[in-house]
């Protein structure tokens, strides 16, 4: 494309297309590119950006970088492993910081912080997100700290006369508030013009879609979310409905009445041309008996081309013509290790051995795999569709699936362990957020069960904290400290100060007809019985969010089913609900106390029910799910 561009060059970072989608979305065009790129990819480019990485700088096995970068006339920005690699390259010195940093930190500005143009406009004291283990430890030649944090000295630093900027901090992620403002500076620093707008993504996406799909249909997995929604109506505004077919497999995963509800959405809006198929047992069969995380989603996805090349068959559609879309976003591919220096988090079901097979022939369309969240919505509203459907709550294709952990009921030796140090961790961290009355009756424990979290762009499976205040003896419904700020300020001390814990949950109720020792690790899989018990207490929990408006406020609330109770029939549960913006980073939602309560007293009347524990974590160190 012949246009101004920032050039940002993805070193492996959770968050690298999110640097170049904070620009776009500024109105500054920018371009993705590898560290080892060749000059010629910087023709046109009026500055360039070092995304973070889950690397080391001072490692053997980093990221190939072409060193000429640093000779270009241009205005440099380094984030994170950017910031680190800046300084390295000029000749300072990188280690491991004698504090990470993972979350909330405050960047003061000295007075020539105050005086830089990458700071201008910027408030002396502003909150940023952290998310690193090293640090840099002494200056690069030419360079001079314009910034702090309580735990890095080096948190921001400049050379003015040759235009290099770096900062320790993901000025990307919404939860740096001023970070847009530090972009647009970095913009007018480059000489950047305003350059790119919605329409221009739109008409870029369509036409790719025509270019793509050249003279075959494409059939569309429909899951009823956001993403495969707003994809369904890309494909038919470019191709037209006669040349698309949507495809809605209830797999036996979805939401109490989700298929006949998404089925009356799309009639409603006036899309005809998709078909409901009940493979439900198909896909109970293919998880049937498994424990394993990854191995779930693998087999989830892989059942998805099952059941696809049998739909085909039995709609007698010719092969030779029809091509497979996914509602597939960028965060889906990075959490994948879908670019060439990232870390696998979790293997999302439309990146599996079958569609990775497909996308290799170029037989798959993914009109939205450069696209967060939040600008696949802008572009549904563009389209025109209903807020109804735009602003669901993501529901993945494997839906519920994903959020029923599962247990052959015993630990490993190694994962017992791991439990122990992990328990002794938690009883040498001081809990002092919370006044005398709520820690007087604290108990700190840590579940038998582990989960997936993200730390410095790296994966992690540990265990979650507990946090149990006064219970009540004779209806079980346990004290809730009032103040959130405590809240989020512990958890984020539990998970920075552990090496083997990545999330903190709240106690909220346990059954008060059983003893503490009585809730152990059960035998349990991702089976009907336990998926109906799910979709109960998911139910309630999206009723009650309905029906107090707390729906829309946030971005979405997942229901976790844990084997961890009294006997293999019955189940504790996790109220998860997030804030969010692109996926990448989140907060826990400070759901209403009245609205909590009575979330908590509908689902204790359940009869297989034996606790329920609310998750207090942010993202990072934890994802959204469990799994």
């Amino acid at each position: 494309m012949n246009r101004s561009k920032i050039v940002v060059l993805d070193f492996g970072s959770q968050y690298a297309h999110l640097i170049a989608k904070r620009f776009r979305a500024l109105g500054y065009y920018s371009e993705i590119a590898l560290p080892s790129a060749d000059l010629s990819v910087f023709e046109g480019a009026k500055g360039v950006v070092f995304s973070g990485g889950p690397s080391s700088v001072y490692e053997k096995d980093v990221p190939e970088f072409n060193s000429a970068i640093l000779d270009l006339e241009l205005p440099i920005l380094g984030l994170c492993y950017g910031h680190q690699l800046m300084a390295y390259s000029y000749g300072g010195k990188v280690g491991k910081a004698e504090v990470g940093e993972f979350g909330f930190a405050e960047l003061k500005l000295n007075e020539n912080g105050k005086a830089s143009p990458l700071f201008k406009g910027v408030s002396p004291k502003t909150q940023v997100w952290m998310s690193h283990q090293d640090g840099v430890l002494s200056l690069g030649e030419g360079f001079e700290v314009i910034g702090t944090t309580k735990d890095c000295p080096y948190a921001a630093l400049q050379n003015l006369s040759k235009k290099r900027f770096s900062l320790q901090c993901h000025c990307e992620v919404k939860d740096t508030p001023e970070g847009n403002t530090i972009f647009k500076n970095f913009a007018e620093i480059c000489g950047m013009e305003v350059n790119w707008d919605e329409d221009t993504v739109l008409n870029h996406i369509l036409e790719s879609i025509k270019k793509d799909s050249k003279d075959k249909n494409v059939l569309l997995f429909l899951s009823g979310g956001v993403d495969s929604t707003v994809a369904f109506a890309l494909l038919n505004k470019a191709l037209g409905q006669n040349r698309v077919l949507g495809l809605h497999i209830d797999n036996g995963f979805m939401r109490k009445n989700e298929s006949k509800n998404v089925a009356d959405a799309y009639k409603k809006f006036g899309f005809n041309n998709f078909i409901v198929e009940d493979a439900s047992e198909s896909f109970l069969n293919a998880i049937k008996g498994l424990t394993d995380p990854q191995k779930k989603r693998m087999a989830v996805g892989e059942n998805f081309i099952t059941v696809r090349d049998s739909v085909v068959k039995a709609q007698n559609l010719n092969e030779e013509e029809w091509m497979l879309a996914q509602g597939t976003l960028y965060p889906d591919i990075i959490e994948s290790g879908g670019t060439k220096n990232s870390h696998t988090i979790k293997t999302h079901h439309n990146r599996v051995d079958g569609i990775q097979k497909l996308i290799a022939k170029g037989l798959i369309i993914e009109p939205l795999k450069d696209l967060y969240k939040d600008e696949v919505r802008a572009i549904g509203k563009k389209l025109g569709l209903d807020d109804k459907l735009v602003m669901r709550h993501p529901f993945p294709g494997p839906g519920l699936s994903i959020n029923v952990l599962c247990s052959k009921g015993v630990l490993s030796e190694e994962d017992k362990k791991e439990l122990e140090k992990a328990q002794k961790e938690l009883d040498s961290i001081k809990i002092s957020h919370f006044c005398e009355h709520c820690t007087a009756t604290m108990q700190k424990y840590v579940l038998p069960v582990k989960s997936v979290g993200v730390q410095g762009d790296f994966r992690t499976y540990r265990f979650p904290a507990v946090l149990r205040f006064r219970k009540d003896e004779e209806n079980g419904f346990c004290h809730f400290p009032k103040h959130w700020k405590k809240i989020e300020d512990e958890s984020s001390n539990i998970t920075n100060s552990a090496k083997l814990i990545n999330r903190c949950v709240i106690a909220l109720w346990q059954n008060p007809k059983i003893k503490d020792e009585d809730l152990r690790l059960q035998e349990g899989y991702c089976d009907r019985r336990r998926l109906d018990q799910l979709r109960e207490v998911d139910n309630i929990v999206l009723n009650n969010l309905h029906e107090s408006g707390w729906y829309g406020k946030i971005f979405q609330h997942l229901t976790i089913d844990l084997p961890f109770a009294s006997s293999p029939e019955r189940a504790s549960f996790v109220l998860r609900p997030v804030c969010s913006e692109d996926v990448m980073t989140a907060r826990f939602a400070q759901l209403d106390r009245n609205l909590l309560n009575k979330i908590v007293a509908e689902i204790a009347a359940l009869p297989f029910v034996d606790a329920l524990y609310f998750d207090a974590t942010n993202k990072p160190p934890a994802t959204f799910g469990w799994e």
